[in-house]
């Protein structure tokens, strides 16, 4: 059967996430979790930094920007979902909440909100607390919205060393836990399609 985004039956697999700061932490371990499934045949899309600097999300409008249509119609389309957040304050960014309460608008579709889509969760903070409380944040949202958070979801420390100076990611660990998170969503995505719910 297949799968709502697929591309000649290949999973669509969504990454939302980073900063406004272009080659955040954040970005760039969503960047690995987005190249891993891709490498695995999955269809990526990414909405990551200037696209989430969108208007505060109003139930009550109807003329939404460029960025927020292209958000929704994605998340629509999608088959699986890598979120990706700085840990600000002990919680989730308030532009990457901002961003995942424009699915909202997806209350009314035949799959409502993110229902029967796995969803990956990833946190980027300096320090394990932070780390920690904003990737429970995450979770939890996740399931307010009838997703499936992924059975592992990656907290990094970005007080550790990650990257080299062309910012390839050179901690062996750290990046097998971000690929596991996008390998989960689209296992999770497949099986899905498989079944014929997707």
């Amino acid at each position: 059967m297949a799968q709502h985004g697929a591309v000649a039956g290949r999973p669509l697999i969504v990454g939302l996430g980073g900063t406004t700061r272009p080659g955040s932490v954040t970005e760039r371990i969503l960047t690995i979790a987005l190249d891993c499934v891709a490498a695995l045949g999955a269809e990526t899309a990414l909405i990551g930094g200037a696209e989430l600097q969108m208007p505060m999300y109003d139930p009550a409008e109807t003329d939404f920007s460029p960025a927020a249509l292209r958000l929704v119609d994605l998340i629509r389309r999608c088959d699986g979902l890598i979120i990706a957040s700085p840990g600000y304050h002990g919680t989730i960014s308030g532009m990457i909440k901002n961003a995942i309460d424009h699915i909202e608008r997806l209350r009314d579709d035949p799959r409502p909100y993110l229902e029967g889509r796995a969803v990956g969760c990833l946190v980027s903070a300096h320090g394990w607390q932070a780390t920690g409380t904003t990737l429970v944040a995450l979770r939890s949202v996740v399931h307010a919205l009838r997703g499936w958070p992924t059975p592992f979801g990656a907290a990094i420390n970005a007080a550790q060393p990650l990257f080299d100076e062309s910012g390839v990611c050179t901690n062996a660990v750290v990046r097998g836990q971000i690929e596991l998170v996008g390998r989960q969503v689209l296992e999770f995505a497949r099986m899905r399609g498989l079944h014929g719910h997707g």
